[in-house]
Formats: C-alpha cells, structure tokens, sequence
C-alpha cells in the first residue's frame, strides 16, 4: 500500500448529526459501511460557495473520499446516493428519523465496522420515507438493532421458571431482559406488567423478517402500549433517557397520523 492510500480512504455514510466547528467548518458523526461510527470534520462546508453543504446535512446517505488528520479525519469530496427527502417534507416522518437516529446513536460506539447496523440503518430511512405504518418501521428497527447489539430480550419462555407463555398479561423484566409469567412476575419489584395484546405484537415483531411485517398497521391503543414498553426498555439499557420521544409524542398529538407537511 503506498504512503498515499493510507493517508486517504472513501467511506459510503449516514450523517447521524453534526455540530459547528469554527467560522466555517462543521463535525460530523457518521455511520459507515467500512468503519462502523465515526466522526469526521468537513472544513469551510458552511461557506456560501461550498460544494459539500447540501451533502452533508443529516439523514443523508453519502460517498465520501476522506484524508487521515491528527485528531478528525478531513472530507474532502462528498457525493449523494440518498437525500430522503421525503423525510424532510413531512414533520412526523422526520420526528421518526430523529428518534432512530438517537437510539443507534446513543447504543453505538466508535469500535469498528458493523455491516448490518448500517444496512438496518439504510432500510429504515427509506422505509420510513415511504411507507404509510412509520410505527411498525421503527418498531421493526428497534426490535432488529437489540439483536445486532445482543440485547435480544426472552419473549417465549418465562426467564425465571422456564415455563411456555401463554396467552394471558405477563410481565417483562428490564434487569433479566425478558418475559415472566405471572408467578415470577409478581415475585420481582423491577419488573412491568405486559398486557396480552401488547406482548403478541412485541412476540411477531421479534421473530418476522420485513417481508411479513411491512403491511402491518399496529391498532393506535397497543402501538402506544407498545412503544412506552420498548421505550421503556430502551432507556433502562441505556441508563439515561432518550430527548427524541418527546418531540414525537409532540407530533403525533398535534397532527395525528397524517403528519405535517413542512
């Protein structure tokens, strides 16, 4: 590899966020097929006549050419493969974005390449751009990230007795990362009550791929069920809380289901 290779490389990127830099410049952070979570400095990108700008905004999908810097590596080229813009067209698709944008965010670290994550990412922004259930995406999503991170909760098997759940309210315990039944439910203080309609959705979720979901429209008194118990969840693992849900709760009370055409 000569001395030049090794001082550059092209990445294919999301832009998760970015924060200005400096008169001119802005950092981002990324998540990259080759090199999982980065972040990266894109020098005088705020300037009136900078080629990179409209490429760099957040929730698009670049290729980018990069050369190594001392503390940030510097983009040099960035070319669009994906604007969704559909997301930015419509308030409550783009308060969806942000929340998936922070939970791979706050559960990712800059340790490597993740090709899964990043193409679980990729779906997820376009599916969320068209498709007319954002719920059942980003439940889809949140359900298929705990599993590449190894979070995978036990929804099948009571997790304390071993005994088959059955269809009768249960209850999910965060510390043990799964469902108890009812016995064990009570004999644990951490643990929630899970509602039998409630826990049916988080079981197919779990276990369908995209193919069987994608039609999928979750009736509105579970899905809100539903999301404060993955929320819920979510923000155990994490042990802090997530800013994202609250704008979306927003949203979705101020214009239903329709969204807000911006």
């Amino acid at each position: 590899m000569s001395s030049k290779e090794a001082r550059s490389y092209r990445a294919q990127a999301i832009v998760l966020s970015h924060i200005e830099y400096g008169e001119a410049d802005r950092i981002l952070k990324l998540f990259t097929l080759e090199k999982g979570k980065i972040s990266a400095i894109a020098k005088g990108v705020r300037k009136i006549r900078s080629r990179k700008a409209g490429h760099l905004e957040p929730f698009t999908h670049v290729n980018l050419f990069l050369a190594k810097g001392r503390n940030l590596d510097i983009i040099t080229q960035a070319e669009m493969v994906d604007s969704f813009a559909g997301l930015r067209d419509n308030l409550e698709r783009l308060a969806y974005a942000s929340y998936v944008m922070e939970v791979l965010d706050r559960f990712t670290y800059e340790e490597g390449q993740n090709i899964g994550i990043f193409r679980l990412l990729a779906n997820t922004l376009s599916r969320l751009e068209t498709q007319s259930n954002p719920e059942t995406v980003v439940h889809y999503f949140e359900l298929r990230l705990l599993d590449l991170l190894g979070f995978r909760p036990q929804l099948f098997e009571c997790i304390d007795c071993g005994k088959q759940i059955i269809e009768e309210d249960q209850f999910f315990s965060p510390l043990v990362g799964g469902i108890l039944c009812p016995k064990c439910g009570l004999a644990r203080a951490e643990a929630w009550r899970v509602e039998k309609d409630v826990l049916r959705y988080f079981r197919h979720f779990q276990r369908s791929n995209w193919g069987r979901l994608e039609n999928v429209v979750i009736p509105e008194e579970i899905e809100t069920r539903l999301g404060e118990l993955i929320t819920r969840y979510l923000t155990y693992l994490l042990e802090r809380k997530l800013n994202s849900p609250t704008f979306l709760r927003e949203v979705r009370g101020k214009y239903g289901e329709k969204g807000s055409q911006l």
